[in-house]
């Protein structure tokens, strides 16, 4: 056998091709060793080197329920998931109510939320006072009998005829002082009576004129000073220009007290029967201490007795001594 057929059986047996080994030979005279080209295995091996690590489970549960979503989506809106079973862990839909009781429940209550809240309610809750001691004055009023309303009316009707007739007389003054041909002599006269109107009212002088006597039993001792006091108050809202109490002149000044089984008036004690003399319109002065759940109720509510009569002519004579004020001065001066 020849060399050129033993070179063939040994590239046959080697299983490369026909002339790889002078190709081979040429290269390496040609200037030197080339690199050998790795072998696939050892290049996908190296790939997979340079790239980061997988996440074992976490990236493939994520997608596989991205294609899940989308295989549900490209499903028919008819079509139910058939893995879908009784035992399912979705969660049921909320209706309109639900939703509403878990927006409102629990509540969630703001700071400023809060100080709204209690000015509304201190508003509501003086609202309602004034409309319970509303009620209670109407149903006093309501009632009241017939003859009672018409009494109260004819009193507020006296004492606007009465504001009325102080006003005129003021300006009837003015008118006087302005055309009178000696405006000196004019106002000397007003002053003078001036002097004793204001002498009746601080009990420097006596009086005298139509009026009202009240007296009043307590025989049980239950009359306080604080009844008293409403009973004189009264009186003065009526148009009571003078008052006297068992001797002791009540002015703009007086306090009363209570004072063992009596009352002290302005320091003096006395002693019931309590006896008021009173100089004002008798008209005026009896309803106004008659009215439903005034003077004389209060008092029989007590078990004291009163009796109330007018007079043509009532003497006021118990007096006060002037006292000149402290600080006080006319501003005339």
């Amino acid at each position: 056998m020849s060399e050129q057929d033993n070179e063939r059986e040994r590239e046959h047996d080697g299983g490369r091709e026909p002339g790889s080994a002078r190709e081979q030979g040429a290269r390496e005279r040609a200037g030197g060793e080339q690199p050998k080209a790795a072998p696939p295995a050892a290049r996908a091996g190296g790939l997979r080197k340079e790239l980061p690590d997988e996440v074992p489970g976490e990236a493939k549960a994520g997608s596989k329920a991205d294609r899940e979503a989308e295989a549900g989506a490209a499903r028919p809106a008819g079509q139910a998931d058939d893995r879908q079973g009784p035992g399912s862990d979705a969660a049921p839909e909320l209706t309109g109510r639900q939703r509403l009781i878990n927006g409102l429940w629990p509540p969630r209550v703001t700071r400023a939320q809060l100080i709204v809240a209690l000015l509304l309610f201190g508003l509501g809750f003086g609202l309602a006072v004034q409309v319970a001691s509303n009620s209670e004055t109407d149903s006093a009023l309501r009632g009241a009998r017939q003859e009672d309303l018409v009494r109260i009316l004819d009193e507020l009707d006296d004492r606007t005829q009465r504001l009325e007739d102080e006003k005129q007389g003021l300006e009837k003054q003015r008118d006087e002082l302005e055309n009178s041909s000696d405006q000196a002599e004019e106002a000397r006269k007003q002053t003078i009576e001036k002097e004793r109107q204001l002498g009746v009212l601080a009990g420097t002088v006596a009086a005298q004129g139509p009026g009202i006597t009240m007296t009043i039993e307590d025989t049980k001792g239950t009359v306080e000073a604080d009844m008293l006091l409403d009973a004189i108050q009264e009186l003065r809202a009526a148009g009571a220009e003078a008052i006297q109490v068992n001797g002791v002149r009540v002015v703009a000044g007086t306090y009363l007290a209570d004072s063992g089984n009596g009352v002290s008036v302005d320091g003096n004690k006395i002693n019931a029967p309590y006896r008021f003399k009173v100089i004002g319109k008798p008209q005026d002065l009896e309803p106004a201490l008659n009215i439903p759940g005034g003077v004389v109720q209060t008092l029989e509510k007590e078990q004291a007795t009163v009796a109330v009569e007018r007079s043509t002519k009532i003497v006021v004579d118990a007096l006060r001594a002037a006292k000149r004020p402290d600080y006080a001065r006319s501003s005339s001066q």
